[in-house]
């Protein structure tokens, strides 16, 4: 026990003698954890709108009024051909064209219905879907008003049939999307920091030497692996307790669930990341060797941990890749702990697994650190 507790007291002098360490454990994931937080967003916002108004009716400048009005489009320009419109989409000046059919008011009142041109530039297709759907929402917004105002005197005692659907989000009530990726982005965070410092610490031992001196002394396998990573186990939990702090005080995150849970989840997560860290640079000489593989597998990692992306939304082979990947567990339990208030029956399988996960990697990084007295 002595032997452990003096190596991990050596381990925390030589990290914070390590000039160029200390700004990457507590500089560097504060700031990102406030630029990612802000710039990871899912929201289309100066969508550059242009029109086409082949009618010049009161009916059409209220239409063409609707998207001034909405924040989500910027309105630049009336376009007097599409020949033009499809000029300016093709130079990147334009992101959306409306076009608005001549005679477009005399058709309402007279056929009841008439057609509307758009046009979206679909370079960026989950970017184009998601105008699509703020465009459909302003022209049912208007379809729906326009109905009631163009109705003749001999309808007027015929009462419009209008169903109003009345939405209830749970969980995210403003729609912030801040509340779902800040969760996420602290998972990220403690995961790169802690695996690419167990990765790089050891490795650093042999660069300079020192691993071969510490190899022939009778100090046990089990006590240096332990007295190496404890200290990396401690910034992460101090990682957490940061992100946690700033992602109430700045970002406003709800904290529904258990604070103790969260913390015991993440203990257990972290012994992963450490063993893998420690099974990478078991395998690796130089510490530049040790940084790229840990962040071939963090990429792999990340993309296919359901932060950004939807899980359901890949290939039914890469659903099943998942399975193996402690990230998605982690993002999981940190958003329903945080934001649905689910207690430890709700996260128990996740937990499980994780532990598992724990006890194979940190096997096979003990089983492959080979120490020759």
């Amino acid at each position: 026990m002595k032997t452990i507790l003096y190596i991990i007291q050596k381990e925390f002098k030589q990290i914070f003698r390590n000039k160029g360490m200390l700004p990457i454990i507590f500089v560097l994931p504060l700031l990102q954890l406030v630029i990612l937080s802000n710039a990871a967003t899912f929201e289309v916002k100066n969508i550059k709108f242009g029109y086409i108004d082949n009618d010049h009716s009161s009916t059409s400048r209220a239409l063409i009024e609707k998207f001034n009005a909405s924040t989500y489009f910027d309105v630049l320009t009336d376009f007097p051909s599409e020949a033009k419109a499809s000029s300016a989409m093709l130079k990147g000046e334009i992101d959306v064209v409306l076009e608005i059919p001549r005679h477009f008011a005399r058709d309402l009142q007279k056929e009841k219905h008439s057609s509307l041109g758009v046009t979206i530039n679909a370079i960026d297709g989950a970017a184009a879907g998601v105008e699509n759907v703020y465009i459909t929402q302003i022209i049912q917004s208007y379809n729906k008003n326009i109905r009631t105002d163009l109705a003749q005197i001999s309808d007027a005692q015929i009462q419009p049939v209008i169903i109003d659907a009345i939405p209830l989000f749970w969980y995210n009530e403003t729609l912030n999307y801040k509340t779902f990726m800040v969760p996420g982005i602290l998972v990220l965070l403690v995961t790169m920091i802690t695996l690419f410092l167990s990765g790089m610490n050891i490795v650093r031992e042999k660069e300079i030497g020192t691993l071969e001196q510490i190899n022939v002394t009778p100090i046990k396998k089990s006590q240096f692996i332990i007295g190496k990573l404890f200290p990396f186990w401690v910034i992460g939990m101090g990682l957490l307790t940061v992100g946690l702090i700033l992602a109430r005080l700045i970002f406003n995150v709800p904290m529904l669930g258990s604070l103790a849970l969260m913390y015991v989840y993440t203990s257990i997560y972290i012994l992963v990341v450490l063993g893998i860290g420690l099974f990478i640079s078991n395998f690796t000489d130089t510490q530049q060797q040790a940084m790229f593989i840990a962040w071939f597998f963090v990429v792999i990692f990340i993309l296919m941990s359901g932060l950004f992306t939807p899980i359901e939304s890949m290939p039914k082979w890469a659903q099943i890749i998942t399975e193996f990947n402690p990230i998605k567990y982690y993002v999981e339990v940190m958003r329903m702990v945080m934001l649905k208030g689910s207690g430890f029956k709700d996260i128990l399988p996740q937990l499980i697994k994780t532990l598992v996960y724990a006890i194979v990697m940190n096997g096979l990084a003990v089983w492959s650190y080979k120490k020759t007295i």
